[in-house]
């Protein structure tokens, strides 16, 4: 499939450092979700980028013809100026991976927060994909139903590491069943490697760190230890406490893992 004609991200520049930076969202978040991150780690150190992807933030919608997948990565690229540093999270972190692989040569460094390449569990533990599979099957019914709100209750029950919906602002939780359509078009980047990316980790140029939380999913602990074992020498860290969402509920221990990272590996 071929990205959405036209689409333009909104972007949110955080900091005003000499270091450029590339940061890439979450489903269901925004580019302003970095701020705590960036704030911890000096926001005098860096600059971010950090595009809102389609149906999120201040971006306009996706058309729901296009490639999502395909959409963000070029959303994406279009923002990418080397040397940057990139990091993604979530689904953030699959368009991360796919840019440094495409673009070595603009990429300084790759940091992948909990990337949801789960084509990596299917090859390697399939059974580790069970407790996944069975949270998403109800989101995609009530999408399938039309209820963008329940969908998106339910999404955030999976992955927002214990945050009540209830206890969401209006406007948030209505931000993220606007978003929430996008989910099913994702399938075919991250379950089906549509673009082809897992038989090239071994060529992976920039260096690269891996973090995860202490209480991943099965399906992500198994996806991050496979994308550790073929990806030459990247680094693997597990933030102790944190579950998905660590860059938002852990931005300290994020960003000091982060830091130790710049440090050893980036000129």
């Amino acid at each position: 499939m071929t990205a959405q004609a036209g689409f333009r991200p909104h972007v949110t520049t955080l900091g005003t450092g000499s270091r450029q930076v590339l940061a890439l969202h979450c489903t269901m978040a925004f580019g302003g979700a970095w701020r705590s991150f960036v704030q911890a780690y000096g926001a005098d150190r860096v600059t971010v980028l950090a595009p809102d992807m389609p149906s999120h933030g201040q971006s306009a919608d996706w058309d729901a013809v296009s490639g999502f997948g395909e959409t963000v990565y070029a959303a994406s690229q279009s923002c990418l100026r080397a040397p940057m540093d990139v990091i993604g999270h979530s689904f953030g972190g699959m368009v991360a991976l796919h840019l440094a692989l495409e673009h070595p040569q603009l990429v300084r460094s790759l940091t992948l927060i909990e990337p949801v390449f789960f084509h990596i569990a299917h090859l390697d533990a399939p059974q580790s994909m069970q407790e996944h599979d069975d949270a998403v099957a109800p989101i995609f019914k009530a999408l399938d139903d039309g209820n963008r709100p329940l969908a998106a209750r339910l999404f955030n029950r999976m992955w927002s590491d214990g945050t009540r919906w209830d206890s969401l602002a209006e406007p948030v939780r209505a931000a993220m069943a606007r978003a929430i359509h996008v989910v099913p078009d994702t399938m075919g980047y991250i379950y089906d490697d549509n673009q082809g990316l897992a038989a090239r980790l071994a060529t992976m140029a920039p260096p690269c760190l891996l973090i995860r939380g202490a209480n991943a999913l099965p399906a992500m602990t198994t996806t991050v230890d496979g994308l550790a074992a073929r990806i030459p020498g990247a680094d693997s860290v597990v933030i102790p406490e944190a579950g998905h969402m660590a860059p938002i509920t852990h931005p300290k221990r994020t960003a000091a893992v982060w830091d130790d990272f710049l440090a050893a590996r980036t000129p």
